[in-house]
């Protein structure tokens, strides 16, 4: 996305013989989980090798953990995950939804805040598993000439296998620079104004696209084991937030929008309700028109492309459910660029005004 050869100038009163070096520059480093390069058995094991073994998202002993996950787990599921993403490809681009969506979100956000600062602010992207790596990607920013980094993980709400393993890379890749550049992480943002306006602003408008309203809305977000909340995580408390904001901003009552959390992995209990049971319930009791949103994403992926309007859709249809509503994450819409560019530009200040 830079290149490092351009604006490189000798320093003032250095001497004539001193290397240029790159005007400096103030990075932007969005980083999103992370994609396999293809949906082939390979690819699919070595990503889901790397996620399934960082102790943020696993913690199991690896004595215990590694045997099961080198022997069983990854025999299998790159099979199954393989056609999961198979379904949700996209075959014109070659690449996952996820890496089209941050790449799109990538270029509208540098074309914000190029509005804003000129070409003082470099913004380019990286995801924590797979490729392009955290790493490569602060060495290019550092090449570039950016002496100040923001990082930003796009996860509007905090959870240690989420935005702290983010965090984790960053400084781990901070720490093979020579000379380090000043950093700042970016902190969640489930509870900025524009962020829930452009959350209400989905809703309204898939609201007023379909011909039958919704009898309920379904938050739903990506689960976590009820051990972490119990542990300190504050994941669980932000999400409900974030659904009691957008219920006021929407001027709704309790009967109209719910919390369930969903991918539920492994033999512990999770978060609760977990959504694919949560559905079926619901077209039990009779409500057979729902909607269903996933805030904690910032972008389209196979948690909600796949798990929710295939797997929970299957869920709520197979027990009696008719109208299924997926409503699409904020992904690049003109609202969420908006909300993330203010966010960027708020953590900006002191460097950049």
């Amino acid at each position: 996305m830079f290149d490092a050869a351009k604006n490189k100038t000798c320093p003032v009163h250095a001497p004539s013989d001193h290397p240029a070096i790159p005007e400096p520059k103030t990075g932007v480093l969005i980083a999103n989980l992370g994609t396999p390069d293809d949906y082939g058995y390979w690819s699919m094991r070595r990503y889901l090798n790397e996620f399934l073994s960082d102790r943020r998202v696993i913690d199991y002993s690896p004595w215990l953990w590694q045997p099961l996950l080198q022997l069983v787990i990854l025999s299998k599921r790159p099979f199954t995950s393989g056609e999961a993403y198979k379904s949700i490809w996209n075959e014109d681009k070659g690449e996952s939804p996820l890496m089209t969506i941050t790449r799109d979100q990538t270029t509208k956000l540098s074309e914000a805040l190029k509005a804003r600062y000129g070409d003082n602010v470099m913004v380019d992207f990286c995801m924590r598993y797979g490729n392009p790596s955290t790493k490569s990607k602060v060495r290019k920013l550092v090449e570039a000439g950016c002496t100040r980094i923001l990082f930003f993980p796009l996860y509007p709400h905090y959870a240690g296998a989420t935005s702290a393993t983010a965090n984790d890379q960053f400084f781990r890749a901070l720490m093979d620079e020579t000379w380090q550049p000043i950093a700042r992480v970016v902190e969640p943002y489930f509870e900025h104004p524009l962020y829930i306006e452009a959350l209400a602003q989905s809703v309204e408008k898939a609201y007023a696209e379909t011909e039958t309203k919704p009898e309920i809305l379904v938050v739903s977000y990506h689960g976590m084991p009820q051990r972490y909340l119990n542990q300190g995580d504050p994941y669980h408390c932000q999400c409900q937030k974030t659904t009691r904001l957008l219920k006021e901003r929407l001027g709704w009552d309790d009967t109209q929008i719910t919390t369930t959390f969903q991918s539920v992995f492994g033999p512990e209990e999770w978060l609760r309700p977990y959504t694919v049971e949560h559905v079926a319930k619901l077209a039990e009791d009779g409500k057979k028109n729902i909607a269903v949103i996933a805030p904690a994403f910032s972008a389209d992926c196979i948690e909600t492309l796949e798990e929710i309007n295939e797997e929970i859709k299957e869920s709520f249809e197979e027990a009696g459910g008719e109208e299924f509503l997926y409503i699409p994450c904020l992904n690049d819409s003109d609202a969420h660029i908006k909300a993330l560019s203010t966010v960027i530009e708020d953590n900006l200040k002191g460097w950049l005004d």
